[in-house]
C-alpha cells in the first residue's frame, strides 16, 4: 500500500475508495483490508488526501474479477511490486487486445495469465 506515481494512476480509468468498494462487493470495509493484505487486491494512496484505492476495473458483478488473484500471483511470484503490477494490467497489449484488466473483466485471464508466466525470468 504505497502512493502511486503520476504515469500509472493515468493509466487506471477509474478508483474506488474502500467503502466504495465494500459496498461493490457487498461487504465490510474490513474485508476489503483483508484482500488486500492477503494480496486479492491492488490498494493505492492517492490524490490529495492520500486515500487508499482499489482500480474499479478489479470488481464487478459483486465479487473481484475472476483470475485476478491468480494473476496478482502470478506477478508477484515474478517480483513485480504493487505499482509494477498495475503498471502491467492497465497497459494496452496490442496482443490481447486491450488492457490486461480490460480482458479479466472479460472473462479471458488464461490469455492474461499466460502473459503474466511468459514474464517470469
Amino acid at each position: 500500500m504505497t502512493e502511486i506515481d503520476a504515469k500509472i494512476d493515468a493509466l487506471v480509468p477509474a478508483w474506488l475508495t474502500l467503502p466504495d468498494a465494500a459496498e461493490k462487493l457487498g461487504v465490510e470495509v474490513t474485508r476489503v483490508r483483508q484482500l488486500v493484505k492477503e494480496g486479492q487486491l491492488i490498494a493505492v494512496r492517492r490524490g490529495e488526501n492520500r486515500v487508499l484505492q482499489v482500480p474499479e476495473e478489479f470488481i464487478g458483478d459483486g465479487k473481484v474479477v475472476k483470475g485476478l488473484v491468480g494473476t496478482l500471483t502470478l506477478l508477484k511470484d515474478d517480483g513485480f511490486s504493487d505499482e509494477e503490477m498495475l503498471e502491467w494490467l492497465f497497459t494496452p497489449d496490442p496482443s490481447l487486445p486491450g488492457t490486461p484488466a480490460r480482458a479479466l473483466r472479460e472473462n479471458r485471464g488464461t490469455e492474461v495469465k499466460r502473459r503474466a508466466q511468459a514474464l517470469a525470468v
